[in-house]
């Protein structure tokens, strides 16, 4: 859909021909980002954006990433990630406080658009505040409504001008219930091709550690997620090395506060594994194949073509409320791309989301939905350690059955990965309006 008024406002003037160079007068753009992956895309796409358009003003919430690219800073909202109702309900006074330094940022600033990524419980509100000021609210990177309480789409309809889908049955998912949407593509798979990994570290790496498959374990970047799953992704560890005793773990932590608890686990648990921080892209490159907590991180896995395990050990209460608000059959982004490659003839599938008729979702995948995953995953509340093994050791212990799942891998890249240029294309969208049919 196309929004003339938003598009008179931030253009001024387009130039064609030539680099294609999109010339646009001075903005004051507010972007809000809440944990560190959105703060990776936000930074990214600020950056594109002031390619496009090299006098705009950046400023909102988000974190280092995007402080380092100019973004002024209200708060780093990235030190204050929170998961489930507990964290919320005990972090509210703070989140209230910043939602008013928000408001009162809007009415005495000139915003000309607010832009949020992920991070739906805050940004919420952050939204209807932009509304309410009269304030054009764009969604990038938009909170996945369609996994689980789906009622929701009821706030992106009512807050959110447009919203930019990185991916395909998303933007199908939005526009049938009414929503303003186009698809850009998802950056992360740009992100990845344009990254360049140290040579010099994976020298030193191979030379200490390659005399093995390469096991690398992605413990989260939040620190509930490493304490709940650090345990049995070490046991997990120890079922590998028993039956490929050659197996060469690696830890890639998130931060030094992260890797200082790892470090200690381990040595608690009388292992001998090397934890590294800020090495996540050469671990992952290095790799045979991975262990994995759920999460973004998945589609880096599926860029780089690396086999992995997703495991996701939560509360058994939350493990019984997901099964009554989640809608999709998956929880791996990655195992959704895979069915929703049925729309191309030559790959079979399932469909997505369970029917309308489902109330509480199975407590287990079936057979024929298990053989569909493409990284099998564990969403558990009990160790599911020596499961999730099973996988890495059929793996590991046989060539021919890495390279066979390395070759579905490339199939399902080659299928989801056909925007060249997903950031260039969101920055256009945002600078511009969004265009009919995306």
């Amino acid at each position: 859909m196309f929004f003339p008024s938003l598009c008179v406002g931030l253009c001024t003037r387009r130039l064609v021909g030539g680099q294609g160079i999109v010339y646009y007068r001075g903005m004051k753009l507010f972007f809000s980002a809440g944990d560190p992956s959105g703060d990776i895309h936000a930074a990214a796409l600020i950056q594109k954006i002031r390619q496009l358009a090299p006098n705009t003003e950046f400023v909102g919430f988000g974190g280092p990433e995007m402080q380092k690219v100019g973004c002024a800073l209200l708060v780093d909202l990235t030190k204050y990630a929170i998961m489930w109702f507990a964290q919320a309900i005990a972090q509210y006074f703070r989140f209230r406080k910043f939602l008013n330094d928000a408001i009162a940022f809007f009415r005495t600033e000139h915003v000309d658009a607010v832009i949020l990524v992920d991070y739906p419980g805050f940004n919420w509100h952050v939204a209807k505040a932009a509304k309410r000021l009269g304030i054009p609210v764009f969604y990038f990177m938009p909170p996945q409504v369609w996994a689980w309480a789906q009622w929701r789409v009821k706030k992106m309809r009512r807050y959110v001008d447009g919203i930019l889908c990185p991916l395909d049955f998303e933007r199908r998912w939005y526009r049938e219930r009414g929503c303003p949407t186009a698809f850009i593509g998802h950056p992360f798979f740009e992100q990845v091709r344009n990254r360049e990994s140290d040579p010099v570290f994976l020298e030193s790496f191979y030379a200490k550690y390659g005399d093995g498959p390469i096991l690398t374990l992605l413990p989260g970047s939040r620190n509930q997620e490493v304490k709940a799953n650090l345990d049995d992704m070490l046991l997990a560890v120890e079922y590998v090395r028993s039956v490929v005793p050659e197996v060469r773990p690696v830890v890639a932590a998130f931060n030094e506060i992260h890797a200082e608890y790892i470090q200690d686990r381990v040595k608690e648990l009388e292992q001998n594994i090397p934890v590294f921080v800020g090495r996540t892209p050469e671990l992952i490159r290095a790799a045979d194949c991975c262990l994995a907590v759920s999460g973004s991180v998945t589609l880096e896995l599926l860029a780089c073509n690396i086999p992995t395990v997703v495991y996701y050990r939560i509360g058994s209460f939350g493990l019984l409320v997901q099964r009554f608000f989640r809608r999709t059959k998956y929880i791996t982004l990655v195992n959704l791309l895979g069915l929703d490659c049925q729309r191309d003839p030559n790959f079979p599938g399932s469909p997505i989301f369970y029917d309308d008729s489902v109330r509480v979702i199975p407590a287990e995948p079936d057979t024929h939905d298990r053989n569909l995953m493409f990284f099998p995953e564990f969403l558990t509340s009990t160790d599911r350690s020596k499961d999730a093994a099973a996988y890495l050791i059929y793996w590991l212990s046989a060539p021919k059955n890495l390279a066979e799942h390395k070759h579905h891998l490339a199939a399902l890249l080659r299928y989801v990965d056909r925007i060249d240029s997903p950031l260039d294309r969101a920055a256009r969208c945002l600078l511009g309006g969004l265009e009919s049919g995306g």
